[in-house]
């Protein structure tokens, strides 16, 4: 009996031993050598964000705010040795701020406290560049305390953007930024006579001189100006030296302890999502392979491609990570404000339109307004702010499936419960009393257990006594918006097509947004002749391929105007492409009486007479031609060469030019012109320097660039030649080239 036994427990051993582990849920989860396909599949559907995660999650649409000399210099990116005093503000009103963000329905905002020039807008004790040199107030000025106490009194959350790159650090003969000062223990903070620390919280660390100047101005930030909810950091480096690398492990640890309800941004909390646009991935999977123990790194990789958590990628992984997309874009042209005439600003149905596609895309979006230089939000600003807030409460504060028959979990408005969904037919049938007229479905699955599950869905409404399907989308995540043209029903259906394991749906809910008149566009050809046209959606809004502005806008007129004055509907109706020339062309759309936004557009000269005169290089298939074709899509691409790049363009006949509009090719981030010369020329022989331009940000912000001279100038002959190419690329690039 006893040898039975044994053999018994020997031939049973291997099953024992092949037997999957109990896996339970967390933020990380490692991949192990041998680990099945299936394996990694189960541990990702473990894999669930931390609770600042979760929190940060729930904040959903986030202000930022760039606020410094580049408001008054007019420069997207400053070159850190600005006089202090450039930064003339007079007033500041961070109520207004504020009352803004409340009325958007944004939960917490970010303050830019030191972007890449260094110039810091609190009252640090460990630098005088910054707000403590300049004529506000006399010096004794504080935008962030200004602004933690506006948060407090509107029940907003505060966090901070403090630069890792410093230019002045770096320029500054005496600046730490790379000076080669060895790594030796220091106590943060260090001390300041005069200026004592309530918070007697010490750290000691292995630092070099800039890490312990990085270190004592976030000791600053996280104990002098209430709780913060989230430190962000990129990766943005205008200039390098001395091989200065940041000690990020030691910049964790004191956020950690400071503030332990923050999370770290371009770290292993949250990252971005890979454009500054507003784009955003048909698929957001917030559960992503790294090929290291992301709690342990100090470099973070920008996460750009368009598939980061597939099933594909997910087997290539070492660890199995909880990070959340942000989807980071401004209200405005650029990151700073500069002018209100000039300076385009999104409209409320571009924000709204973003806030749908990023919050209802398993992301968070986090949208910049840049104070003007009385120290507010420009009117503009504010109004779009106002509508956007205004839409997105009338379409999402009511639920029209909220007294529905069917799965109480999922209609209590409780995220702590859920439908667990075993069955081999997973769905959740809702039924009403009475029919809704219905155009947007919200689904949420319950990710702070469950995690992210759901890898294809669809959504049915009972239309003529049968399942019609209105919508489609592959996973969900926190939260998914579906958008479809309007239907009234009294029953939907949700339909998990595909999943990782069992998903657990905590929320659905039906709602309805008024449909508005569309978005325009503009487009001119070479002729000059202009064509005005709803704005083609980026997002999928179905699965059958329609157009959602003709599902959504049917019967709309369009009207417009030449002289710069608002259109109405007494002014030009557009039925047909126009001719224009050197003029700014604004144009609106009615629908049912109701006005949309307003569109405007600067065309200038005609290129029907253009010719191309002479180029440094140029590619087989991105020919100098494409530069002024008046299409966008084409491009010209130069050589990869270390000389300076140059096009000579004849505009036909001599030209009165006072400005030029550089569109950058958007296919990849190679030849952004970031700075260059403009020569004219009436004979095509003898030239001169007509003005020079400077574009920043280009390849993480595409959009045409407008340089003004200064001054007209009479040309036939222009030729634009290189200084210096974004990201030292070594090759120019023209998408289409306008002189007005």
């Amino acid at each position: 009996m006893k040898k039975t036994f044994l053999l018994l427990t020997l031939a049973f051993a291997p099953l024992i031993c092949l037997a999957q582990p109990k896996l339970k849920p967390q933020s990380t989860i490692k991949v192990n050598e041998g680990d099945s396909k299936e394996l990694i599949i189960k541990k990702a559907a473990h894999v669930v964000p931390t609770k600042n995660q979760l929190d940060a999650l729930r904040n959903e649409f986030i202000a930022f705010v760039h606020f410094g000399p580049n408001t008054f210099t007019q420069k997207e990116w400053g070159d850190g040795m600005e006089d202090p005093k450039v930064f003339d503000l007079k007033e500041l009103d961070t109520d207004q701020w504020c009352s803004a963000m409340k009325e958007a329905g944004m939960k917490m905002v970010i303050l830019t406290v030191k972007h890449h020039d260094g110039f810091v807008i609190w009252q640090s004790r460990y630098t005088d560049h910054g707000i403590m040199s300049t004529n506000f107030q006399d010096g004794k000025g504080d935008i962030l305390r200004s602004l933690s106490e506006s948060c407090k009194k509107y029940g907003l959350k505060l966090g901070v953007y403090l630069s890792p790159a410093d230019l002045y650090q770096i320029e500054n003969p005496e600046g730490l930024y790379g000076n080669l000062s060895s790594y030796t223990k220091r106590t943060i903070p260090r001390e300041v006579p005069g200026r004592p620390f309530e918070n007697k919280t010490t750290f000691e660390f292995e630092v070099d001189d800039y890490n312990e100047y990085f270190l004592n101005q976030l000791f600053e930030l996280l104990t002098e100006y209430g709780e913060i909810h989230e430190v962000w950091f990129d990766g943005a480096h205008p200039k390098r030296k001395g091989g200065q690398t940041y000690n990020y492990l030691a910049w964790k640890e004191l956020i950690r302890t400071l503030a332990p309800k923050a999370v770290i941004f371009g770290r292993e909390d949250t990252r971005w999502c890979g454009n500054e646009s507003g784009a955003t991935r048909d698929t957001e999977w917030n559960v992503i392979p790294y090929p290291f123990d992301p709690h342990a790194e100090t470099q973070f990789p920008d996460l750009t491609n368009q598939d980061l958590g597939s099933r594909e990628k997910l087997y290539e992984g070492k660890y199995l990570h909880y990070q959340q997309a942000e989807t980071d874009t401004s209200i405005r042209e650029g990151w700073f404000y500069r002018d209100d005439t000039y300076q385009k600003v999104r409209s409320a149905d571009d924000v709204f339109d973003i806030y749908e596609r990023s919050v209802g895309g398993n992301s968070t979006l986090l949208l910049n307004i840049p104070p003007n230089r009385e120290g507010k939000f420009s009117q503009q600003d504010v109004e779009v702010l106002q509508e956007v807030g205004k839409r997105i409460r009338e379409t999402y504060n009511t639920n029209l499936f909220a007294k529905a028959k069917g799965a109480k979990k999922v209609t209590d408005n409780n995220p702590n419960t859920y439908v667990f969904l075993k069955k081999k037919n997973k769905e959740i049938v809702l039924t009403t009393k009475e029919p809704q007229t219905i155009n947007r479905i919200m689904i949420q699955e319950a990710v702070a257990t469950h995690s992210e599950r759901v890898e294809k869905h669809a959504v049915d409404a009972w239309i003529g006594n049968q399942w019609v399907e209105v919508a489609a989308a592959t996973n969900i995540g926190y939260k998914r918006i579906l958008r479809f043209p309007e239907v009234t029903t009294n029953k939907i259906r949700v339909r998990v097509l595909e999943w990782r394991m069992n998903p657990a749906i905590s929320h659905v809910s039906a709602h309805y947004y008024k449909t508005r008149p569309p978005q325009l566009d503009f487009a001119r050809n070479t002729e000059g002749m202009v064509t005005i046209a709803p704005k083609q959606e980026e997002f999928k809004w179905n699965p059958s391929g329609q157009n959602a502005s003709d599902n959504l806008n049917m019967g709309h007129e369009i009207y417009y105007t030449l002289d710069g004055s608002e259109p109405t509907q007494q002014s030009n109706l557009y039925t047909q492409p126009f001719f224009a020339e050197n003029q700014e062309i604004k144009a609106v759309s009615f629908l049912k009486g109701e006005k949309g936004s307003t569109a405007s557009t600067t065309v200038g000269l005609v290129k029907k007479d253009w010719k191309l005169v002479e180029v440094s290089s140029q590619l087989q298939r991105r020919t100098a031609g494409h530069a002024f074709d008046a299409n966008n899509r084409t491009f010209w691409q130069s050589e990869e060469s270390d000389e300076p790049h140059f096009i000579t363009i004849d505009l036909g006949s001599q030209k009165s030019v006072s400005a030029m509009i550089y569109t950058p090719q958007t296919i990849h981030p190679e030849g952004m012109i970031a700075r260059g010369d403009i020569m004219i020329s009436n004979d095509g022989e003898n030239w001169k320097t007509a003005t020079q331009f400077v574009f920043g940000n280009l390849i993480n912000d595409p959009t045409p660039r407008t340089h003004r001279f200064g001054k007209t100038v009479e040309a036939r002959f222009i030729k634009i030649v290189t200084t210096e190419i974004s990201n030292n690329s070594k090759s120019a690039a023209i998408a289409e080239i306008d002189f007005l």
